[in-house]
């Protein structure tokens, strides 16, 4: 299972998902959408277009936009 994360560095909602997959031991690649344009550009195709950080992909497969219920807007 290949999990993909999407952040950018000031957000504290990505670093409390970073943060927690860590704590679970949860295997994942991380992806700064701020600096990597082509990360960005998959982020928005595989989530419809929104545009909230962070997000957790299974799979190729969106699971979690945001984090707690917050986000923050790239």
């Amino acid at each position: 299972m290949q999990i993909e994360l999407y952040t950018t560095s000031g957000c504290p909602y990505s670093a409390a998902a970073r943060e927690d997959l860590e704590w679970r031991g949860v295997d994942f690649v991380e992806y700064d959408v701020e600096r990597d344009r082509n990360a960005y550009e998959r982020m928005l195709e595989l989530t419809g277009g929104k545009r909230t950080v962070p997000v957790i992909f299974e799979e190729g497969k969106p699971v979690q936009v945001g984090w707690m219920g917050q986000g923050c807007f790239v």
